[in-house]
C-alpha cells in the first residue's frame, strides 16, 4: 500500500458541506480555486467535498481531498454505510469525523480512527470542548479540530470569541497526544480570524460557509492563505 504524503505546515481545510453551490460541477470549480490558492501561496489546502463529488474532485485537482465522514465498519454486509476503503478508492486521502452536524460517539470515533489506519487515510476529528478534545486525543487521530457548535456559520470566530477554549484544548491535547496536529474552526471568516488562530497555537483552520457561500471564494481563500503563510 502506497503511503500518503505527510501533511506539512499550517493547513487550510475547506469543507463544502451540502451546499448546492458546492455540488457537482460547482464543487470542481471551487476545488480549482482552492488549487490555485495552494499553488500561488505554497499553503497546504485540503478540500472536503460531498461523497458523490469525491472522485470527480480528486481527479480534477492536485490537492489533498478528504471525505466528510466514514463509518466504523469493515468490508461486508453494511448497506448504506460509508466504507474507508471506498473513500480511499476514489482518491480521498483522509476523512473528517465527528463534525457537529454529523456527531458520533467516542467508541465510534476510536473505531473510525482505526479504520483510517487500516485504509491508509488521515483522520481529522472535531471536538466541541477541551475535555472532549483530550478524550479524542487518546484515540490517536492525525488531527483534532476544536469547533464549538454554536459558532459554526455564525461569522463570529472561535479564535476571537473564545481564545481560552483553544489554548485550554491545546494544553489538554498535548498532555495526551504530543504529535497530533491541532486545528480550529467555527466562524472563521476573515484573514484576521486565521492569524489569531495561529497565534494561539493552532496549526491551521477549518472553513466552510465563509468560503463556499462567498461571491468570490478565490479572493477569500487567497487572503486566508496569505495570513497563514505570513505566520509560518
Amino acid at each position: 500500500m502506497a503511503l500518503i504524503k505527510p501533511l506539512r505546515g499550517h493547513l487550510l481545510i475547506v469543507t463544502f458541506k451540502a451546499y448546492i453551490v458546492a455540488t457537482g460541477k460547482r464543487a470542481i470549480e471551487l476545488a480549482k480555486s482552492a488549487e490555485k490558492v495552494a499553488r500561488d501561496s505554497g499553503v497546504t489546502v485540503v478540500v472536503v467535498p460531498q461523497f458523490t463529488d469525491l472522485k470527480a474532485v480528486s481527479e480534477s485537482v492536485d490537492l489533498r481531498v478528504f471525505s466528510q465522514h466514514l463509518d466504523p465498519v469493515k468490508p461486508g454486509a453494511f448497506t448504506g454505510r460509508v466504507l474507508a476503503e471506498a473513500v480511499k478508492s476514489v482518491g480521498a486521502e483522509g476523512t473528517l469525523l465527528n463534525h457537529s452536524e454529523r456527531r458520533i460517539g467516542m467508541v465510534e470515533i476510536g473505531t473510525c480512527v482505526e479504520r483510517c489506519v487500516d485504509a491508509n487515510l488521515y483522520s481529522l476529528v472535531c471536538a466541541d470542548t477541551a475535555q472532549s478534545a483530550a478524550e479524542i486525543a487518546r484515540t490517536e487521530p492525525d488531527m483534532i479540530a476544536i469547533e464549538p457548535p454554536d459558532l459554526i456559520g455564525s461569522g463570529i470566530s472561535v479564535s476571537k470569541a473564545r481564545p481560552e477554549l483553544i489554548t485550554d484544548s491545546i494544553q489538554k491535547i498535548r498532555a495526551v497526544g504530543p504529535s497530533v496536529k491541532i486545528l480550529c474552526g467555527a466562524g472563521i471568516t476573515t484573514e484576521e480570524d486565521v492569524s489569531k488562530a495561529i497565534k494561539l497555537g493552532t496549526e491551521g483552520v477549518l472553513v466552510a460557509s465563509s468560503v463556499v457561500k462567498s461571491k468570490d471564494p478565490l479572493s477569500v481563500l487567497s487572503k486566508m492563505a496569505i495570513a497563514i503563510s505570513s505566520m509560518s
